[in-house]
C-alpha cells in the first residue's frame, strides 16, 4: 500500500507545479455514499455469483447515473477492487467453469454516438491475479497512466471470473456487459474486449447488482 500511496502523491506534487489557471483535481470515479444494503461482495455466501468472461460498467445506482464516467478529463492512475472470499470448492468451480484463475483489469471505453449501446475500447491495464485479495479491498496502481477524455467509462474487464458483484439492490441499479443479446444468460462464451481501437455493443442489462470496484482520477479542467 505504501507504494500505492507513493504513486498518487508523486502525481499530486506534479499538479502542484501546474499554473494556477489549471490545478489538477483528485477523484475517486465508482464511490458513492454509502447505500444499502451494503455495497459486499456476494461470495462465499449462496449463491456465489461472479462476474465472468466480459467488460463490463456500472449504468446507475440508485438515482447515480453513469457513477463510473470520467467527470473531466485527465489520467487514471490506480484502480481499487472489493473482492469476496469464496470456499475453497467455490474457487474450484469457477477455475474449471470460467477459464482458469481469477483475475481482472480496467478498460476505458467510449460510447459511439451513431450506433446504439455500443462502446470503443480506448485502452486498457494489464490483468491482475485476483486471488491474494480474496475478501479484501486492493488498490493496484498503473505503472503507466492512462488518459481519459470527460465521459469516457472505466470498465472492468474480465477474461475469466471475479468476485467482484454486490446483490440484493433494487431495479434501479444496474451494470451492462458486452455481450450479445443472445448471451445474457450464458458465460460459456468469451465476450471482454480486448482489441484497442475496436467497438462492441453493450447489450445485456442486469439489474439489482452493483460491480465492486473504482478508478482513481488526476484531472485537470
Amino acid at each position: 500500500m505504501r507504494r500505492i500511496y507513493t504513486t498518487v502523491i508523486g502525481v499530486l506534487g506534479l499538479a502542484l507545479l501546474l499554473p494556477a489557471a489549471a490545478p489538477a483535481t483528485l477523484a475517486e470515479v465508482g464511490i458513492l455514499p454509502a447505500t444499502t444494503p451494503a455495497t459486499v461482495a456476494s461470495c462465499p455466501s449462496t449463491p456465489c455469483l461472479a462476474v465472468s468472461r466480459t467488460t463490463g460498467f456500472q449504468v446507475k445506482v440508485g438515482t447515480a447515473k453513469n457513477p463510473l464516467s470520467a467527470p473531466r478529463s485527465g489520467s487514471v492512475v490506480a484502480w481499487t477492487i472489493t473482492l469476496g472470499k469464496p470456499s475453497a470448492s467455490q474457487v474450484k468451480f469457477f477455475n474449471s467453469a470460467e477459464g482458469g484463475p481469477s483475475e481482472a483489469g480496467i478498460a476505458i471505453l467510449r460510447a459511439q454516438k451513431h450506433t446504439k449501446l455500443t462502446y470503443k475500447l480506448i485502452a486498457s491495464s494489464p490483468a491482475i491475479k485476483l486471488e491474494p485479495y480474496f475478501g479484501k479491498t486492493a488498490q493496484f496502481p498503473l505503472a503507466t497512466t492512462i488518459p481519459v477524455k470527460k465521459g469516457d467509462i472505466v470498465a472492468l474487464s474480465v477474461p475469466t471470473w471475479a468476485p467482484a458483484l454486490a446483490l440484493g439492490f433494487g431495479n434501479d441499479t444496474s451494470w451492462r456487459a458486452s455481450r450479445q443479446k443472445s448471451q445474457c444468460t450464458s458465460t460459456s462464451s468469451q465476450t471482454v474486449q480486448t482489441s484497442v481501437g475496436s467497438s462492441l455493443q453493450y447489450f445485456c442489462l442486469y439489474q439489482t447488482a452493483r460491480l465492486t470496484y473504482s478508478a482513481t482520477l488526476i484531472s485537470t479542467p
